[in-house]
């Protein structure tokens, strides 16, 4: 199955790693990338819509039809930010995006990127936590064909890649003694984009992917032999 993939966040660290991925893959026949400025990319698969409001789709929901995958990596950090504001652009923002292209796309995979913490328990005493648990939660039960919760936790950037957050300059090169000592919390943005590519096409054995399982997941990309189904 070749896939069509509507992707956001692609002016975005993670989304533009993400993006790499799908440019490079002989399985991604387009790409949709809806943003609120240009990525900077021109590429044959690459289509992109300029839309300001993701609250709003209405204006552009006529154009999201024909897709089987999508790569949510649109998202903001939660510092300084009170909870109902972040669970409105977190949470129901996201919702927002997935309801939009549930009915106009029965067959999509929505793959959302969450993040390693996320409590889908609701116990956590971390507001961000709870909100990316709720919203978890609630993709999970929309009625997807498949839906699959990725949590990354430190991401070495794609080389060539024009969006990377100002900070990850002071600490990408502790990656090989990160990767070596702390493997349960570290993976490539490459990585990252080669699973959501691989369970699109394939499925995952269960709907929420941990930073080992976004390994693994990377690791059995473009293996036929390996068919798993999300539970």
């Amino acid at each position: 199955m070749k896939l069509h993939v509507i992707l956001t966040g692609a002016t975005g660290m993670v989304g533009e790693g993400v993006l790499l991925e799908c440019l490079n893959s002989p399985e991604v026949e387009q790409v949709l990338s809806i943003s609120r400025r240009p990525s900077g990319r021109t590429h044959p698969k690459l289509r992109e819509i300029i839309h300001a409001d993701f609250h709003n789709l209405t204006p552009i929901q006529d154009q999201l039809a024909g897709y089987n995958a999508c790569f949510f990596c649109l998202g903001v950090s939660s510092v300084g930010m009170q909870e109902p504001e972040y669970r409105r652009l977190t949470q129901d923002l996201t919702l927002h995006v997935a309801q939009t292209l549930l009915p106009r796309n029965p067959d999509l995979t929505f793959c959302y990127v969450s993040g390693a913490g996320t409590d889908d328990t609701l116990r956590s005493r971390q507001m961000w936590a709870r909100v990316k648990g709720e919203t978890e939660n609630a993709l999970l039960g929309l009625g997807f064909r498949q839906a699959y919760m990725f949590r990354p936790g430190f991401l070495k950037a794609t080389p060539g890649q024009q969006h990377v957050l100002s900070y990850y300059k002071y600490f990408s090169w502790l990656y090989p003694a990160l990767r070596r000592f702390m493997p349960k919390y570290v993976s490539t943005l490459a990585e990252l984009g080669q699973a959501m590519l691989h369970v699109a096409q394939r499925g995952y054995a269960k709907p929420v992917l941990e930073v080992p399982d976004i390994v693994t997941a990377a690791t059995r990309y473009g293996n036929p032999i390996i068919l798993l189904t999300a539970e």
